[in-house]
């Protein structure tokens, strides 16, 4: 299957490499140069993924992903950025990245983020049920969509990865190294990322984010999904 990317980036010589790498790895690849015409093609040509540059003039990075996760959930967004502090890739994250990757970069790893990413999408016969519950949350991994007491749950899709993953082994203490590795695919890479999402996943699923019930904290392990009856 041919994925149509929509790069986003002002810099035509970072944007013709990512270009060439990604169509040599068989996606269909369009370019633009700023945010507002990020969300222009994202509206006429629905892709399949964006890859967006965080540091863009006018509409910057973050407002475009800010947008998307407002009307595009669903879309997955791979961000890059030339920042080099932690907050500032964290930043990325809180306003719904699904993954990142920090310039200077490989194009070998973008493509392989990207191909993670995509393939997380993908439908395909999952191991186990299709349709996982936990009292009034529902996760239907064939549609790819969650529900919370009847309401639609708008979560990306590193998001639905993580409550799928959770949602499967309840009881379980994983670390953010063994998240990092099961939900992300990456054997290794920065574990703020998990904290991030798993703080992103609590204020869609918790009554009280700030006191959960569900998605637990572990201290000195990392995190436990315990189900609404053992709660």
């Amino acid at each position: 299957m041919t994925h149509q990317v929509l790069v986003v980036d002002d810099d035509p010589t970072v944007s013709d490499v990512v270009r060439r790498y990604l169509e040599q790895d068989g996606c269909r690849v369009r370019l633009v140069g700023d945010g507002l015409a990020a969300l222009a093609a994202v509206d006429a040509e629905r892709p399949d993924l964006v890859v967006l540059d965080l540091m863009l003039g006018g509409v910057d990075g973050l407002e475009v992903c800010r947008r998307l996760r407002r009307d595009r959930p669903d879309l997955p967004v791979v961000m890059l950025t030339a920042l080099g502090e932690e907050s500032d890739r964290v930043l990325g994250l809180e306003v719904g990245a699904d993954d990142y990757v920090t310039k200077p970069f490989s194009p070998r790893e973008l493509v392989l983020r990207v191909r993670s990413v995509l393939r997380r999408t993908a439908p395909a016969a999952p191991p186990g049920p299709a349709l996982l519950r936990d009292g009034d949350l529902t996760a239907d991994t064939g549609r790819r969509t969650a529900e919370l007491a009847g309401h639609p749950l708008a979560l990306t899709v590193r998001e639905f990865d993580l409550l799928e993953f959770l949602l499967r082994h309840p009881g379980r203490a994983f670390s953010r190294a063994q998240l990092l590795d099961q939900v992300w695919g990456w054997q290794f890479g920065d574990q703020s990322t998990v904290t991030v999402h798993v703080r992103r996943l609590r204020e869609k699923i918790e009554a009280d984010p700030a006191a959960p019930v569900r998605l637990l904290t572990v201290w000195g392990v990392g995190y436990r999904y315990e189900t609404a009856g053992h709660a």
